[in-house]
């Protein structure tokens, strides 16, 4: 099945393009019901009613006749999702016991070499090959999985662990023995979707968990696929293909369809996966920009961490723009994207001698690894369209083209669907060109024909070329894989970016993780670029994304809960980011793709993931239900706000004073609110840390690149004698008349053997 042109856009090519779906979904053209989302306060159900369900469903009716619930939340919420005209939400907002009617929102997905890249290969043996490391289960909501991949082979895996209480859904093409001891379960959710743009067509899509895209094989077996010998796209990257956690479990839950992925089909896929008893959740789609409360992912995820669940989520491709992350809520392990060091190099040479370094995955079907010297014109020259640079479908003029490579400029339409355009015209290869909002970051692509993608600056000198010289020639070279590409990794420039617009006191993203040019699984049922005039099948595919970085810290997360089994989401999540590196072994900063500057906290958060040191940190940022719930208390969420997120009466205390600045999270974001450069502020953190490692005293240390701004901890030392031990310190931030609009630090910990690093990032707003 081709995959449509809205998820393509969405899941390789229109990096940048991926964000939240800020509008409410529109009701189906034939209806004027919308989708909402129900909030029901389950304590106040009147003794009249035997069952909750009950409850719900006469509070409906109570608003309309007619409605009928299309899901009911036990887990992730307590309530209902239902369709309503808009009249009958308002009415259904003051029935007894309803805390919020929500309306539904479309999110969109956020679209080997890897494990020796971190380390994994040589330090594998760090790793328990136990039990409970084959315990762990990792539940990834996508677009499905595509059950014969090699990655979901289950030799060497014992029995499925007792835990697991989910199932294998049978529908199209998929039964349950497509299930084993690797893939344990499976199921798909589409009653949200149907709802609004109607029947799923199975001539298009498959009505099961099975995947017709490609995204949700490629996430599954990031995470956690097994090791696959000779794995390669089309001879690129080749080598044994393996998931972060090998030996882990993986369960699959299909939210995510051609037309996008539903806030009502989502929330009942964590309300599953929670009842299943998985381990980890990992969801590479946009959680938005909108209060935790109204944010279903948020909701959902609250719940899962409650249950000791760890939740990691990609924080979207919309960068390098500042406050263009999502998923932001604390309880969240918020992924950033960075390189590899691997390439896949094409170069462009010119007819006046000029070379130029470029990237592509394309492969012919011959052996040849070169277009010879060929005339080559600018799209925009060559078409009658104001934007004809853009080669978009029918704007070229076959007459112009023909026999020639074409020069395109990214913008709108997806990068391989350029390449069509130009080979249905007759042009026989293509230079892609970034343009400003690109930069110099080079994405690889498995091209229809022979392609090359160049930065913004070579561009400009092609572009130049191309006008100049009146009998333009040129030629691309394709030079394979290569690797040992420094620096790396690098800030992906797509890598959306803080600051945290929900909350500007918590720092986002939390860490960064590989997701440019990332081998792993793919769908038998779409070619590589997912067009549909790709014919080509593939084994495993090369994509790039967050949702390429997020099943990275997801697997990580599971081979540290096998080794620490009683680690909670939140240690193992302080264990990811604490023992982050940015800094090269050179000692240079961490470099930003999108500025070729040193990438900051904003970029990075807390750093580059480093397994092999988060296996052992040394010291823990802990976190408990009852400190998030305060957390909401400092944000002074009502109490039916905070009421939906706990799905229990919660009430904060009044004499109480309750700061954001003390949720225990393993980094600082000092948010200065308003006054003049030059006055004044003092703001103090507090954080606790637990020891678990051996015992030993640890000392502070803390720089930062502003000299306006003094940092003081008190204690300077701690002193741990034993396992599980608790120590307190308070950080004092005082910054005197700076007149930058951030500046960025760090506080590191260490006792000689591990450093326990926290970021830190002042900004003015």
């Amino acid at each position: 099945m081709a995959m449509s042109s809205f998820l393509m856009v969405v899941l390789f090519l229109g990096l940048g393009l991926d964000h939240f779906a800020a509008a409410e979904v529109e009701a189906d053209a034939r209806s004027s019901r919308s989708t909402y989302i129900v909030h029901m306060a389950k304590s106040q159900m009147p003794a009249s009613f035997e069952h909750h369900t009950h409850w719900y469903d006469a509070s409906l009716k109570s608003a309309s006749d007619s409605a009928e619930m299309l899901y009911t939340y036990t887990s992730a919420i307590h309530g209902f999702s239902t369709q309503l005209t808009p009249e009958e939400a308002e009415t259904l907002k003051f029935q007894p016991g309803v805390l919020l009617v929500l309306p539904e929102l479309r999110y969109e997905l956020h679209t080997t070499r890897t494990p020796e890249f971190l380390g994994l290969d040589q330090n594998n043996q760090l790793f328990p090959d136990s039990v409970s490391a084959s315990d762990v289960i990792v539940g990834v909501l996508d677009t499905g999985v595509w059950p014969e991949s090699k990655s979901f082979d289950d030799a060497g895996l014992g029995p499925v662990p007792a835990s697991w209480k989910g199932t294998c859904e049978v529908g199209t093409s998929f039964n349950s023995s497509a299930c084993n001891r690797k893939l344990i379960g499976a199921r798909y959710f589409a009653k949200g979707y149907e709802a609004t743009l109607g029947p799923i067509d199975t001539s298009k899509e498959s009505r099961s968990p099975r995947d017709d895209d490609g995204h949700g094989t490629h996430t599954s077996s990031t995470a956690a696929g097994s090791v696959v010998a000779g794995a390669s796209l089309l001879g690129y990257a080749p080598g044994s293909a393996r998931g972060m956690a090998t030996r882990a479990r993986i369960a699959a839950y299909k939210v995510c369809w051609i037309g996008g992925c539903f806030s009502s089909d989502i929330l009942m896929a964590i309300d599953q996966a929670i009842d299943d008893n998985v381990n980890v959740l990992s969801m590479s789609l946009g959680g938005g920009m909108s209060d935790y409360f109204r944010d279903s992912v948020a909701i959902g995820s609250f719940s899962a961490m409650e249950k000791g669940i760890l939740i990691s989520c990609s924080a979207g491709n919309a960068g390098p723009s500042a406050y263009s992350l999502s998923n932001s809520a604390p309880w969240i392990t918020t992924v950033g994207a960075g390189t590899l060091d691997r390439d896949f190099p094409a170069y462009l040479s010119l007819g006046n001698g000029k070379n130029f370094s470029g990237v592509s995955l394309y492969r012919g079907n011959s052996e040849a690894t070169a277009l010879e010297m060929t005339p080559f014109i600018y799209a925009g020259n060559a078409s009658n369209s104001t934007s004809g640079n853009l080669c978009m479908m029918g704007s070229l003029i076959p007459e112009k083209v023909k026999g020639k490579i074409v020069m395109c400029d990214r913008g709108v339409n997806s990068r391989v669907q350029k390449g069509t355009v130009v080979k249905a015209a007759g042009g026989i290869g293509m230079v892609l060109s970034n343009t400003a909002a690109n930069g110099e970051e080079l994405v690889a692509d498995a091209h229809l024909l022979p392609a090359t993608a160049v930065g913004q600056k070579n561009g400009d000198v092609v572009r130049s070329y191309l006008f100049s010289d009146p009998n333009p020639t040129a030629a691309i070279l394709f030079e394979g894989t290569k690797v040992g590409i420094e620096p790396s990794p690098v800030v992906a420039a797509f890598s959306s970016r803080g600051p945290n617009a929900i909350t500007p006191d918590i720092l986002k993203p939390d860490i960064v993780a590989p997701g440019v040019n990332i081998l792993a699984g793919w769908s038998g049922a779409v070619g590589p670029t997912g067009l549909a005039v790709d014919s080509r099948r593939v084994a495993f595919n090369i994509i790039s994304g967050t949702s390429m970085s997020c099943p990275h810290v997801s697997g990580l997360a599971a081979l540290l809960k096998g080794a620490h089994p009683e680690w909670s989401p939140a240690a193992i999540r302080s264990a990811l980011m604490t023992t982050a590196y940015t800094a090269y072994k050179n000692g240079q900063k961490l470099q930003d793709v999108a500025t070729g500057k040193p990438s900051t906290p904003f970029d990075h958060g807390a750093g580059h993931v480093d397994p092999v040191s988060a296996l052992n940190p040394g010291l823990v940022y802990d976190l408990t239900v009852e400190d998030y719930l305060n957390f909401l208390c400092a944000l002074n969420y009502t109490e039916s706000e905070i009421t939906s997120l706990a799905k229990r009466k919660f009430t904060c205390d009044e004499s109480k004073s309750y700061s954001v600045r003390d949720l225990n999270y393993p980094s600082f974001a000092v948010n200065l609110v308003g006054g003049s450069s030059s006055s004044s502020t003092v703001l103090k953190y507090s954080r606790t840390l637990t020891n678990v490692g051996p015992a030993g005293t640890y000392k502070a240390t803390a720089t930062m690149d502003d000299p306006s701004v003094k940092i003081s901890v008190e204690p300077e030392s701690l002193s741990f004698a034993a396992a599980n031990e608790k120590k307190s310190y308070t950080v004092t931030f005082a910054v005197t008349g700076s007149r930058s609009l951030s500046s960025f630090g760090r506080l590191e910990w260490s006792d000689g053997k591990h450093i326990v690093g926290s970021p830190i990032a002042i900004s003015r707003s």
